[in-house]
């Protein structure tokens, strides 16, 4: 069992500014506070809503390590701008040498036998600078009388306009260990949360659906046209190729045949050379032969005639 904390998280809480059809960047830093070498996994209780980069790593003793969450572009905004999302980081020591790819989620499994130290964030959603808060009040939006100064408290305190949530809020989540079934209930929650409140709100979403319609039915028929126009010039593009590559062997294939007869050429012309010198050799007498003939004359009719 650990005795000193791991990790130490700054800031303890994400903070995203909300805006319709935007998306939002809240940075983590994660501090080792220990002499051994840990390793980090991030988790979710919206895995679709929020992207971790990276999700997971290492970090090296009295080291730091950030990473960033996005948040995914909305359509439809909380109430009061509250949120049930959590996040959990968990850590552990691994052994020096270990890499990220060795990083799997059976090391942070608590079956493992391994201290696993857990460190849960909540998620703050904060209300744009030149954006009031407004509060549903009989039927009717009215600004937040409060707006004004908690605004101007979020100013002295971290110079950004913070919208805190109400209370109750920050509820702290015991299940993180059956983090997988988390995923399926908040995704149904979700869904509970997103159906319309009434039979006109249905129709209205209906009507919609039935004007995304025809446009999803012409995006559908651009992509095939597109599809069978690529598929057209791939077939082409195959077909060049493969008279091209005839068209290589044509002609490796000739130059092949060319260069044989030229060595061919070569054998013969050489074999001509060589009858051409025997000729030579054996047509008339050799100058030598004639010269010994000659000074034997000479010494004879020398003899002969003193």
């Amino acid at each position: 069992m650990m005795t000193t904390e791991l990790l130490d998280v700054q800031p303890r809480e994400l903070k995203f500014t909300f805006e319709l059809k935007k998306q939002s960047l809240c940075s983590i830093q994660l501090i080792n506070k220990s002499d051994h070498y840990v390793a980090f996994k991030v988790k979710t209780t919206s895995p679709k809503k929020y992207c971790v980069r990276p999700n997971a790593g290492i970090i090296k003793p009295k080291a730091t390590c950030d990473f960033t969450v996005t948040m995914q572009a909305q359509r439809v905004a909380p109430p009061d701008l509250q949120c049930k999302d959590k996040f959990l980081i968990l850590s552990t020591v691994i052994p020096f040498g270990t890499t990220e790819e060795e990083i799997t989620s059976d090391m942070f499994s608590k079956d493992s036998g391994k201290y696993i130290e857990e460190k849960k964030l909540r998620v703050v959603l904060i209300s744009p600078p030149s954006s009031p808060v407004f509060v549903p009040i009989n039927g009717e939006s009215k600004q937040d009388p409060c707006y004004e100064n908690s605004v101007k408290k979020d100013r002295v305190l971290s110079g950004v306009e913070n919208i805190p949530p109400p209370h109750g809020v920050a509820e702290d989540v015991e299940g993180f260990e059956t983090y997988k079934d988390m995923d399926e209930s908040r995704a149904v929650k979700d869904v509970e949360e997103l159906k319309p409140a009434n039979i006109g709100e249905e129709l209205k979403l209906a009507k919609v659906v039935e004007e995304l319609k025809p446009a999803k039915d012409a995006v559908a028929l651009n992509l095939t046209k597109d599809f069978e126009e690529l598929k057209l010039k791939l077939n082409t593009v195959d077909s060049k190729l493969k008279e091209a590559e005839l068209t290589i062997m044509k002609l490796t294939e000739e130059r092949s045949m060319t260069t044989r007869e030229k060595n061919m050429l070569k054998h013969e012309l050489e074999l001509l050379r060589r009858k051409n010198n025997v000729k030579r050799i054996m047509v008339g007498f050799p100058l030598f032969y004639v010269c010994m003939v000659a000074l034997i004359s000479l010494a004879i009719g020398y003899f002969i005639h003193p």
